[in-house]
């Protein structure tokens, strides 16, 4: 399995049998500007919530791929109104789809279109494929639900938003990896504007501290997992 960052919480997934992009909010992030959408390989869209800078890219990359939408009910609801082909999921529901298992979990946030109306309520995904297991959190507060899933999973990467304001920062990063047992975590979230600005070398210390792992990669850059 491979991961790549495409900025803010956009990323692509490389499955044995399928690509996925999760959140793609691309084209009106500055710091993203090297990315081209029309050279990203979609078969699934995962999307955790509806604002703008999780879903702007969406439409595009469906239009183009005729990628899967995947998301809670109201907004596959959306899309599928739109002629977009979707899969509609809601909190605690698993599906097997082709590539693998995904499960939409529980997230502490808000969720409305641009124009305001309704996104249904936010959430995160579990991930197996490949023999691997990953949490996206999502947008996220820190939340007691997290405690429920190294119960039911045992996760090789959480990928969880750092950049604090609008959802957690570092410090409850820290005790959500502590929740989830995962110490090996991806960030998110994080550098977009100026109110989820942070300071790379500090947030890695902290993690280090608490004998955990923070990977924090440059946009395009990739990982495997």
């Amino acid at each position: 399995m491979k991961l790549s960052f495409y900025g803010h919480a956009s990323f692509g997934i490389a499955t044995e049998k399928a690509n996925l992009i999760v959140d793609p909010f691309i084209t009106g992030n500055e710091k993203a500007s090297a990315i081209d959408i029309n050279d990203l390989k979609a078969d699934y869209i995962l999307v955790t919530h509806a604002h703008q800078d999780h879903i702007l890219d969406v439409e595009a990359i469906a239009k183009r791929t005729g990628a899967i939408i995947v998301s809670n009910f109201e907004i596959a609801t959306h899309y599928e109104n739109k002629g977009f082909k979707v899969h509609p999921m809601n909190h605690g529901g698993s599906w097997n789809f082709d590539f693998g298992k995904v499960t939409y979990v529980n997230a502490i946030h808000t969720s409305s279109f641009p124009d305001g109306s309704y996104g249904g309520q936010p959430g995160g995904f579990i991930l197996e494929a490949d023999d691997k297991c990953i949490y996206i959190a999502g947008d996220t507060a820190l939340t007691m639900d997290m405690k429920l899933i190294p119960q039911f999973w045992n996760l090789d990467l959480a990928i969880l938003p750092i950049g604090d304001n609008f959802t957690m920062g570092v410090e409850q990063a820290i005790v959500a990896s502590d929740f989830v047992e995962c110490n090996r975590v991806l960030g998110c979230h994080y550098d977009t504007f100026g109110f989820i600005e942070i300071d790379h070398d500090q947030a890695k210390q902290e993690f280090t501290k608490h004998k955990k792992e923070l990977i924090l990669l440059d946009i395009g850059e990739d990982m495997a997992l």
